[in-house]
């Protein structure tokens, strides 16, 4: 079972769809900022889409990809054994930190952040909320970013799609970062700065993962780790993506864009199958 020679342009195309994937958190600032009116349908059916596209992919490509890649290398029952065991192990690891992230600092818990005035006097109240958002987006993304990353190492195309629908889960996140972090310092400079460094953990992540698991490269560790991924993003998509979908619109747009969202990587992956 030999290691993989991975390539420096390879390192870099996934290192750039994973910082982009993270740095979309600065799109939900820009547009908490700059737009008009805040359209929760929009909001949500997009989340619709983010997840529909994580669930099938996570199901259809990434957890099959493990499974056929563990099974040639341990035989059929062990290999499949190795890929239930490490799909519901990153189920646990990706629940285990939104346990320990108390879910009032929680970005993925949004409250109504576009609801009236702020008076002075709550604005060390909002100043915490937006900073502790920030912590907790910082470490929810890391081990996002090491999804992105591995997938994109692996399937370039499987990566970027992966990208799109981290970087549309993010731009409610970095909602929840700037606007309190703005109503409590009336600056929008560093509202957007908060919001761009909590995305950046998620390059961050990728790459710790990466220096971390270079040296162990081989189909053994990409079908552990890609098997994780999908216990990761199934795991993102029904605990976090859909209830807030659900929360911000109407049951049917969430699940039209759940639908919708499956429907556009189902294509994708036809047209773009070997």
């Amino acid at each position: 079972m030999e290691n993989y020679v991975i390539s420096a342009s390879s390192v870099l195309f996934a290192f750039g769809v994973t910082l982009f994937a993270g740095l979309s958190t600065s799109i939900g600032s820009l547009m908490a900022f700059f737009s008009k009116k805040f359209n929760p349908k929009f909001l949500a059916a997009s989340l619709g889409f983010s997840a529909g596209v994580m669930i099938y992919v996570s199901f259809v490509e990434i957890f099959f990809k493990a499974k056929t890649s563990l099974v040639s290398i341990y035989d059929a029952k062990p290999g499949y054994w190795i890929t239930v065991v490490s799909f519901f192990g990153g189920i646990a690891i990706i629940a285990l930190i939104d346990k320990l992230v108390p879910s009032y600092e929680n970005p993925h818990e949004l409250k109504n952040v576009h609801s009236g005035e702020i008076s002075d006097g709550e604005s060390k109240k909002l100043m915490r909320m937006g900073l502790f958002s920030a912590l907790a987006i910082a470490i929810h993304n890391f081990p996002e970013g090491i999804a992105t990353f591995m997938a994109a190492i692996k399937d370039p195309t499987l990566g970027v799609s992966i990208a799109l629908a981290i970087a549309i889960h993010n731009i409610p996140e970095g909602i929840a970062v700037s606007v309190p972090i703005y109503y409590a310092t009336k600056s929008r400079k560093k509202a957007l700065l908060y919001s761009i460094l909590s995305g950046f953990s998620e390059p961050v992540g990728a790459l710790i993962g990466f220096f971390l698991l270079r040296n162990f490269m081989n189909d053994a560790v990409f079908g552990i780790v890609f098997s994780a991924v999908a216990g990761i993003m199934v795991y993102i998509s029904f605990d976090e993506l859909l209830p807030t979908a659900e929360e911000y619109g109407q049951h049917h747009i969430a699940i039209s864009g759940l639908i919708a969202g499956m429907m556009v990587m189902a294509i994708s992956l036809v047209l773009f199958s070997s």
